[in-house]
């Protein structure tokens, strides 16, 4: 007979070897494989840095331990999303005889590759976070620059900038004394009724049809569905809707990611206090505003979310265009801009009002939220627990308002982007509760310090349209922050202080840290003394919400 060979090609199945073959070799006579190869290799890429992190960890905290650190300050200090206190507890004290899995809260390929492709298709291209921004040092290759004016520029820096990212001030009948005993109870019912945290989702649940009646409604939206009272909607900044919404501006991205974040406080600087009314600089309007020493108040602090941020990101990219159409001349390579009458304009406009309207809801929905807290916990214990609103006003955002220029009245578009209004007496926009005395201006600290409330002056119109600060700028990027400080370090400092701390992530935590942060208090001397705004009132936190 005829004797017959077979040969059997073997593959190694191990990460290492599959990485390679899908990523040089492939499946190129097959388009769906080719794509489904391409995300394999960076799932296999993904699941081996958290191995790495994990092995790292483990000898990281075995280190820490036989140095004599204690147990509960390694699981403070090392414990993230992706390793819990088990998998710590384990390599103290059960020993490692192989290298550590992912876990199983890791995702599977088929949940991976739905989460990581979303929006891209079969292209083959997968999303991912950038690792860290850091200054190169005596680096003498070429870089190839890609510059917001180059087609193929197509980075946004997170945070960029949300559309109305703002503040808002509720106040109490409580006195510091009053929710001392229940301070610790109060601030695990807050974070659990304001969600918080990157892609944190909200407390409201809507469909896409009501989502862009949301937008065009602002917080009569809220307040038809019982999420809001008349008060709070007067004692909001345009009570609480900017005219011009059009949601049909607005993409299917940005949509898609507005839709579960309604009521939810996010990350970043964003953040819910408790705080206590220090300090009354000025009694007649303090009094106006609801305000007394020792007085308990709560501020919430966030914006538009996913929403804002997507809005922002589809238009850098479409204005790009605009400015090389219009022949605009720019200050900084980085910024984009169109005419405000132009197709382009009032497209951007259109949408910039619904995130501006969507961050008003939000931040009501929260608000309501904060209520039931207050009463989840101190029913029973205190005479009245309910919370009203002072005021809540924006900071990022463009509106149109009239004001005079040379003698005559001029209707302006004005942009306040880290900056807040500071209306004087008088003007009509102000509610009719403080018209008197002018607009409250809410203008936080960094986590840990004071926060003040201040009040428009007739100054502010004169010199700067309205307009004062917002806050205390960073003087640390969130990546220094990080290296320099640890966040469980910085969570036991607060609290040392008497501030109850609540953050989703001591990463997170350390990039807020105050010392990545301005003076507050200098900046608001120098605002007082410019007289765009007075001092009203100071607030010290009791405790802090973080995302």
């Amino acid at each position: 007979g005829v004797r017959s060979v077979r040969l059997r090609l073997s593959i190694s199945s191990t990460p290492a070897n599959l990485i390679r073959l899908w990523s040089r070799v492939n499946f190129e006579y097959n388009r769906q494989r080719r794509q489904a190869a391409l995300v394999a290799v960076q799932y296999l890429k993904e699941k081996q840095r958290v191995v790495a992190e994990r092995e790292w960890v483990a000898a990281t905290a075995a280190a820490m331990h036989t140095a004599g650190v204690a147990p509960a300050r390694i699981y403070a200090e090392l414990t993230t999303d992706r390793i819990n206190r088990r998998f710590i507890e384990r390599s103290l004290y059960g020993g490692r005889a192989t290298s550590p899995r992912v876990g199983a809260s890791y995702p599977d390929f088929d949940t991976y590759r739905v989460q990581a492709t979303d929006g891209l298709g079969e292209s083959g291209m997968v999303w991912t976070r950038v690792a860290a921004v850091e200054p190169v040092e005596s680096f003498e290759g070429e870089v190839y620059d890609f510059t917001v004016a180059h087609p193929d520029h197509n980075f946004v820096a997170n945070g960029f900038v949300v559309s109305n990212c703002g503040v808002r001030l509720l106040g109490t009948y409580l006195e510091q004394e009053e929710i001392a005993p229940y301070l610790q109870d109060l601030t695990a019912a807050l974070y659990r009724a304001c969600p918080s945290g990157v892609g944190g989702k909200g407390r409201v649940r809507v469909s896409g049809r009501e989502l862009d009646e949301l937008v065009v409604e602002g917080a009569r939206w809220a307040l038809k569905r019982g999420l809001a009272r008349p008060e709070d909607v007067a004692h909001t900044e345009e009570e609480g809707c900017l005219p011009g919404a059009d949601p049909s501006k607005v993409s299917p991205r940005a949509k898609e990611r507005g839709r579960p974040q309604v009521g939810s406080l996010g990350a970043g600087n964003h953040f819910l206090e408790i705080d206590v009314v220090e300090e009354i600089y000025d009694p007649e309007v303090a009094d106006a505003f609801g305000l007394r020493e020792n007085q308990v108040v709560v501020q919430i602090h966030c914006g538009s979310r996913g929403y804002g941020h997507q809005i922002c990101d589809d238009y850098v990219k479409s204005l790009q265009g605009a400015v090389r159409k219009y022949g605009l001349s720019l200050p900084d390579r980085e910024l984009v801009c169109a005419p405000i009458d132009s197709p382009e304009g009032r497209a951007y406009y259109g949408a910039m009002a619904c995130a501006v309207n969507y961050a008003f809801v939000n931040r009501q929905v929260l608000a309501m939220g904060v209520r039931e807290a207050f009463e989840q916990v101190l029913a029973g214990k205190v005479a009245d627990f309910d919370l009203y609103q002072v005021y809540d006003v924006a900071h990022n955002i463009a509106k149109f308002e009239m004001h005079e220029v040379e003698g005559k009245q001029m209707r302006l578009c004005v942009h306040r982007k880290g900056a807040t209004r500071a209306f004087g007496p008088g003007r009509p926009e102000v509610p009719e509760a403080y018209r008197e005395v002018g607009q409250p201006v809410l203008v936080p600290g960094s986590m840990g310090t004071a926060s003040y409330v201040l009040v428009g002056t007739q100054k502010a119109l004169d010199l700067s349209w309205g307009s004062t600060c917002h806050g205390a700028g960073r003087v640390m990027s969130r990546h220094k922050a990080r290296k320099k400080i640890w966040g469980a370090d910085l969570r036991q400092e607060l609290e040392a202080q008497g501030i109850v701390v609540r953050a989703g992530s001591m990463k997170g935590l350390a990039e807020e840290a105050p010392a990545a942060y301005k003076d507050v208090s200098r900046v608001v001397e120098v605002v007082h003394g410019a007289g765009l705004a007075r001092k009203v009132a100071r607030l010290r936190p009791l405790a802090v919400i973080k995302g």
